[in-house]
């Protein structure tokens, strides 16, 4: 696993960005991710967070759709006991839901914490040229499977490292959640390792969210380290 010698340029979009000018390689930003920060109340009692990424085989471009695991342990497991497991898809939103209420009072919540709208990361300035007639794959709408079918929200990528890949151990990225009926909106920071990132990167990243404004501002006051079986954690940022 190689380490990008820096994190790169951090930027973050706000959530109701439609078509934010970046370039997302989806089957780079595949595979797992450890969730390393978070604003969501339900990661404060939950260790071990990974949420795996697997692109399914779509007809189309406009059809992208792509499994969702998330595994974690309640902080009083032992870190060699078994996994709870969340298992959903995710479908890429295309096109603007005008019915939906504005980006900056939402975010992310399945069954544990979820919202719909991928934004993000790091790009090129003229990246808005090459994405101005497709839509950024940022935004997206989770379902659960199993008994949780009838389970559903809304997610968006605010943001991530310009290669996304699980060989660059230095990857990030930033999510945000949709609030629903039994969460509220939230954030998390992705990492490639259990080890995290260096702690300059998350301050920055942490700063850049506040910078957007708004509700997401607010929500990014309230980011802390998610614990990891074998990390020294550092706790509320």
């Amino acid at each position: 696993m190689t380490i990008e010698s820096a994190a790169g340029e951090i930027v973050l979009h706000p959530p109701d960005a439609h078509n934010p000018p970046i370039e997302l390689d989806l089957e780079k930003f595949m595979g797992k991710w450890y969730v390393i920060h978070s604003t969501l109340p339900l990661w404060k009692s939950r260790k071990d967070v990974t949420i795996t990424y697997a692109l399914k085989t779509s007809p189309s471009e406009e059809t992208v759709k792509f499994d969702d695991i998330v595994e974690y342990r309640s902080k009083s497991d032992p870190p060699t006991s078994s996994r709870s497991r969340v298992v959903g898809i995710d479908t890429l939103i295309s096109s603007p839901d005008t019915n939906a209420p504005p980006a900056s009072s939402a975010a992310r919540s399945g069954p544990l914490g979820g919202s719909d709208a991928p934004s993000t990361g790091s790009a090129p300035a003229d990246a808005a040229v090459a994405t101005s007639n497709k839509s950024a794959q940022t935004r997206y709408k989770w379902r659960g499977k199993g008994w949780l079918v009838i389970a559903s929200s809304r997610w968006q990528l605010l943001g991530c490292s310009a290669d996304p890949s699980p060989e660059n151990a230095a990857a990030w990225a930033v999510t945000y959640f949709e609030k629903t009926l039994f969460t509220p909106a939230g954030l998390d920071i992705y990492s490639r390792t259990a080890a995290g990132l260096p702690a300059d990167v998350v301050a920055e990243i942490v700063e850049k969210a506040k910078g957007l404004g708004g509700d997401v501002a607010k929500l990014a006051e309230g980011f802390f380290e998610v614990e990891r079986s074998g990390v020294d954690g550092k706790g509320t940022i």
